[in-house]
């Protein structure tokens, strides 16, 4: 089966030179202003849903939460292993099953890590994974893309073009009505390689729909990494606070 455009991206070594840079103390402070909205107990649980390497999971673990971290790829969940210990665990895992049943306090899907699939159905699927994870009373966050800020963002940066340990990288951005698109052009020495990304653009009011429809309902909605109001106009991220009511 042909495997889909994340599996081949996400565990290929140009992915990892490309987002190098992606900053950790960005995570972290991020982190910090969760736990500050949440005020979780020590010991309480927390899925880092889609975690990449684990930046997100690494900063939860280090406020006394049993943090478990799953991802589709296995080149990074093999990156996150590396820093595992008591309450911090990495598994390779598809977020459109489930992975555990009524155990988590707290369900995260940080930095735009939702949408990728091909259809509505799938986004389903993996709604309903992070409901049935949630133990009754759990809140479940979602950290995305506010969809008229990245088109805007879009609109004014086309193309780019960056070098980063002798790989050139061209990358062309655009949109569709339901999809927001990049595509990455590789040149390698006398190699070249093409990657696209292409993640589902979601109004607040999709996504609230979504998620409600499979049980979870909507507590609060914030715009910005220091969870300032939401503006659907202007707001650079559209953060979302959802609770599994007992």
């Amino acid at each position: 089966m042909q495997k889909e455009w994340f599996e081949n991206w996400f565990d290929s070594a140009y992915y990892h030179i490309l987002y190098q840079n992606r900053s950790d103390v960005e995570a972290s402070d991020f982190v910090h202003k969760c736990v500050q909205l949440l005020k979780p107990k020590p010991g309480d649980t927390l899925l880092d849903l889609a975690c990449g390497k684990g930046r997100h999971s690494i900063a939860f673990s280090e406020f006394q939460l049993d943090v478990t971290g799953v991802d589709l790829s296995r080149e990074s969940i093999a990156i996150a292993k590396k820093a595992e210990k008591d309450q911090l665990h990495f598994f390779v895992h598809d977020m459109r099953k489930v992975f555990r049943t009524n155990y988590y306090n707290y369900v995260c899907n940080l930095f735009t890590s939702f949408g990728y699939f091909k259809n509505e159905h799938e986004n389903v699927l993996a709604a309903r994974s992070i409901f049935q994870a949630l133990k009754p009373g759990g809140v479940f966050i979602i950290d995305f893309v506010n969809r008229n800020h990245a088109i805007q963002n879009i609109t004014s940066h086309q193309e780019e073009t960056i070098c980063r340990d002798h790989v050139s990288f061209f990358i062309k951005r655009s949109y569709t009505q339901k999809k927001l698109l990049k595509d990455i052009y590789i040149q390698d020495g006398e190699q070249a390689f093409h990657f696209q990304e292409s993640v589902n653009s979601f109004t607040l009011a999709e996504m609230q729909h979504l998620f409600t429809s499979v049980g979870l309902t909507l507590q609060n909605s914030y715009g910005t990494y220091n969870l300032g109001a939401y503006d659907e106009q202007h707001s650079p991220r559209m953060i979302l606070q959802f609770e599994k009511q007992v």
